[in-house]
């Protein structure tokens, strides 16, 4: 229960500073329970949430958040390991082998596979220079792909908002699949019932910016600004969402 209370006690919190301020503290808790309890599950993935979400949400400097980042995988991969040994073995190995594993996964691996797709996310993010980070997407769209086929509706749409992030990285023209991407931030806001604000900026930055479609960009983060960000397990990601928004709608005045 210990680490369900500090994620939710986190995420409710409304206060930007006191998150940033507070939340290192919390993470070097759950760093020592994870050491006296190491093959514990739900502790892993509480570790691997927390220092992802504090990686993207609160640091600057690339070095630390590379850092913060790799922790945050550390502990999605070692959950990984403890209730899918198959799996944990074919994470660095080629891309149809790995696959091969995804595809046994069951509904009861939902979570793990949720946390282990959204921290290889965070990790290729904070290493975005790097083309060997890069070179394992296909593999975190396998992982929610197949989530999404085993529980479509889980976490209230986010697999369908990082699906969203990974079809905007690139234009058409590029091989990217904006319209794929559009389709899966709408199912993400559906699934969330519009709550999850970090939908509409991702939304906004993405898809909007790349295609560039100013009204839809600048109507998504108004909307943004407009919400009462108090959801549960959805306050301080939506407070973050719309200090993002303000910045994205000053920039945007010379983007568009």
């Amino acid at each position: 229960r210990l680490s369900a209370s500090l994620s939710a006690g986190i995420l409710d919190q409304d206060d930007i500073a006191t998150a940033r301020d507070g939340i290192p503290a919390w993470l070097l808790l759950v760093d020592g329970l994870i050491h006296d309890d190491p093959r514990n599950e739900a502790l892993l993935l509480a570790g691997s949430k927390l220092y992802g979400a504090y990686a993207g949400g609160f640091v600057s400097d690339g070095e630390r958040a590379r850092r913060l980042a790799a922790r945050s995988f550390d502990y999605a991969r070692r959950a990984s390991c403890v209730r899918r040994a198959a799996l944990c073995a074919e994470l660095g190995a080629p891309f149809d082998a790995f696959a091969a594993q995804v595809q046994r996964l069951g509904k009861a691996d939902v979570p793990m596979t949720h946390a282990l797709a959204a921290a290889w996310a965070g990790r290729i993010q904070a290493n975005s220079d790097d083309w060997k980070a890069i070179a394992d997407i296909p593999k975190v769209q396998a992982m929610l792909e197949r989530e999404v086929a085993l529980e479509p509706t889980f976490g209230d749409g986010e697999p369908y908002m990082y699906l969203g992030v990974l079809a905007t990285l690139r234009p058409a023209s590029l091989g990217g699949q904006p319209e794929q991407g559009k389709a899966d931030f709408e199912r993400a806001l559906a699934l969330s019932g519009g709550r999850n604000q970090m939908v509409r900026v991702l939304y906004a930055e993405k898809y909007a910016r790349l295609v560039f479609d100013q009204e839809l960009h600048d109507r998504l983060l108004h909307e943004v600004l407009d919400a009462d960000p108090h959801a549960p397990g959805l306050t301080l990601i939506n407070v973050l969402a719309q200090a993002r928004a303000r910045q994205l709608l000053a920039s945007g005045k010379d983007y568009f």
